[in-house]
Formats: C-alpha cells, sequence, structure tokens
C-alpha cells in the first residue's frame, strides 16, 4: 500500500530543519492548520496528513475493524513516520489526535521525540472524580443524531464547537469541513472518538509535552487541561486566550507563539 497516498501525505517548510508532524482532529483535514504552517516553514520540516475518511485520504483503505479504536489511527501515523523514516519528530495533535499522537509515541518511541496536545481529551464522557464534559446520556443523543442525520448535526454542532458567535465563518468553515466527510466513515470515527478512554495511555508518555488549553471549550474544559497535565509527568499546560475547540484557527497568534516556543526549548 502506498502510505503516502492512503493518508494524503504533503511535506513543506524546511527540508533542514527538524521534523514536525501535524495531525487534525475529528471531522476535519490537513488544511486546518493553515495558519499554523507559515510560522513553523522557515524553521521545521512540516509533515501533513489526513486520516482515512477525512480530507483527501484514500477513502478506499477504510476499515471498520481497524478503526473502530484509536489504535488503528495511531498504526497509520506509525506507518507515516516509518514510511519518511522519521527520528524523533514533533507531533502535535488537535484535540482526539492528541491521544493519537500518545499512542503512536508508545508504539514507536524512536520516531516520536515529543509531543503538542491542542485541546486534547484522553474521555469525553464523565466518570467518578473525573469530568470529561458530557454525560453517558449526552454522547448517546450527540451519536444518535449523527446517524439519523450527519448533515444536520454538522450544522447545529459546528458553531457550538468552534465558539466565537461573533464569528460565524469560523463555524461555518468547520460545518463545510464536516459536511465534505464522508458520512459513512466520519460517524465511525465519531464513536470511536466519543467512546474512547485514553487516561490510563497518559502515563507512558516520556517525552517533552506541551498542553494547550483554551479558556473556554466546550468539547474539552479546563478541567479536561488540567488532568491531562497532572497525568504526563514533567508536561508543560498553557491556557490560550481562546475561545472554542479550535484554537489554531481561532487565535492562530497565539496558539502559534505557544508551539514555536515549546519547540525552541527542544532545540
Amino acid at each position: 500500500m502506498d502510505i503516502g497516498r492512503r493518508n494524503n501525505v504533503t511535506i513543506t517548510g524546511n527540508p533542514q530543519g527538524p521534523t514536525v508532524v501535524l495531525a487534525h482532529g475529528f471531522g476535519c483535514d490537513q488544511n486546518m492548520w493553515r495558519l499554523t504552517v507559515p510560522a513553523l516553514a522557515d524553521d521545521y520540516r512540516v509533515v501533513l496528513f489526513d486520516h482515512v475518511g477525512s480530507g483527501r485520504s484514500d477513502a478506499s483503505a477504510f476499515s471498520e475493524d481497524r478503526y473502530a479504536s484509536l489504535d488503528g489511527y495511531a498504526r497509520d501515523v506509525v506507518e507515516v513516520c516509518e514510511e519518511l523514516d522519521l527520528r524523533d519528530a514533533v507531533f502535535v495533535g488537535h484535540s482526539v489526535s492528541a491521544m493519537i499522537g500518545v499512542l503512536a509515541a508508545a508504539a514507536a518511541p524512536e520516531r516520536i521525540g515529543a509531543l503538542v496536545m491542542v485541546a486534547p481529551s484522553p474521555r469525553y464522557v464523565d466518570d467518578e472524580g473525573y469530568r470529561g464534559g458530557f454525560s453517558a446520556q449526552d454522547i448517546d443523543e450527540l451519536l444518535a443524531s449523527l446517524e439519523s442525520n450527519y448533515l444536520g448535526w454538522s450544522a447545529a454542532m459546528a458553531p457550538v464547537i468552534m465558539g466565537n458567535t461573533d464569528r460565524p465563518e469560523l463555524g461555518e468553515e468547520l460545518r463545510n469541513s464536516f459536511c465534505a466527510t464522508d458520512p459513512d466513515m466520519a460517524r465511525a470515527f465519531a464513536r470511536t472518538t466519543f467512546l474512547s478512554d485514553s487516561r490510563d495511555d497518559l502515563k507512558s508518555v516520556q517525552v517533552p509535552t506541551l498542553v494547550l488549553e483554551c479558556t473556554q471549550d466546550v468539547i474539552a474544559p479546563r478541567e479536561v487541561g488540567a488532568f491531562v497535565h497532572q497525568a504526563i509527568p514533567g508536561s508543560t499546560l498553557v491556557t490560550l486566550d481562546a475561545t472554542g475547540h479550535c484554537p489554531h484557527l481561532s487565535a492562530p497568534e497565539a496558539t502559534n507563539e505557544a508551539i514555536t516556543g515549546f519547540l525552541a526549548g527542544l532545540r
């Protein structure tokens, strides 16, 4: 299989620089990083890709079995890293991809040398002593709505996820991204995402890690950022002056400053 074609891998930036891999979240694609790439391109080799079922990935590679857990997506990341022979790359994961990065780093520690977790959540459902932001009933209703009317769900949820109601174009962009995703594959990714529980996997992280949270985020509230930070020894937690779940679009300057500052400290 052509791994690069499967995940629509694109490479830009400085070919002589350290490698940074940018991974998008649910319902998105690599275009969501377009405001971050220019901040990295002078000093870093930047690798972008689309998860199978998203963007311009090879839809024929989709498998219900492989992608029924985050491990399947993490295996894809490892295979992309192997294909490019990456060593000590910095993996920047947004939302669910932050946890995919944790799994990939554990599976191939020689490939990933640092993590940046943008609005991560290891578990979306509330649990005893843990606030994920959603009750089990919330998630059941969310998935049922998504199953019955994906386009309607996208139109209703995108502005909520994005926040920034004073900038409706941001919510519209996310809605368009959701709607461009194959509904069946999106439903599968949504189930895998919202029913996942990666809390125990955080303990395996042994690389420098930056956790970025937003001041207001309905998908990953600040209790989640604090939990992730406390669970990963030596991690750095930065609270961005940003609203919504996609700070790389809604507050790119603050997001880029936090990422580049962390990267500079690794060199």
